[in-house]
């Protein structure tokens, strides 16, 4: 059985340890996902008409090439009302993408995190951390959370 395991970092470096790490455990990139305030460029210097882009097309992850957008592919940046811009990965950009009205908030919910939790990595993401967000089987659950507290995660967060 999977569960869910999430944390907020105030920094990318160590979100993008943590991805290597969890990739080198072989966890699978279709696990994880992470969510960040968009501080990068595009090569156009703007998003697309409709709001979003693709990481492929010049978008840099909190301003520097490679990390955590060269580990996870399907990056791209959207804006959420009351945050801004964001640039999500892995399958909860989908769910955030679907839930552009309803906010940060609305699409943790979708992907299963109850709504006080919701409400605080909100509250994390408006202050400028990153979330992480990944899927494992029980036996990888209490290392994925060691090693988001090692690495300096807090609000970690298991369901």
């Amino acid at each position: 059985m999977q569960k869910t395991v999430v944390g907020a970092f105030r920094d990318q470096a160590s979100a993008d340890q943590v991805v290597r790490e969890l990739k080198h455990r072989g966890v699978a990139e279709k696990n994880i996902s992470v969510v960040a305030r968009h501080h990068g460029k595009t090569e156009s210097g703007h998003p697309g008409e409709d709001g979003t882009h693709n990481l492929s097309s010049g978008l840099t992850w909190g301003g520097t090439a490679g990390g955590v957008a060269g580990l996870l592919a399907g990056v791209g940046a959207l804006a959420i009302p009351g945050i801004g811009p964001i640039v999500a990965a892995g399958p909860l950009a989908a769910t955030l993408t679907g839930a552009v009205a309803g906010g940060i908030v609305g699409g943790l919910m979708d992907f299963g995190i109850p709504k006080a939790e919701s409400q605080r990595y909100e509250e994390r993401l408006k202050a400028g951390d990153v979330i992480l967000v990944v899927r494992a089987d029980a036996d990888e659950v209490s290392k994925a959370e060691n090693l988001f507290r090692q690495q300096g995660a807090t609000d970690i967060y298991v369901h």
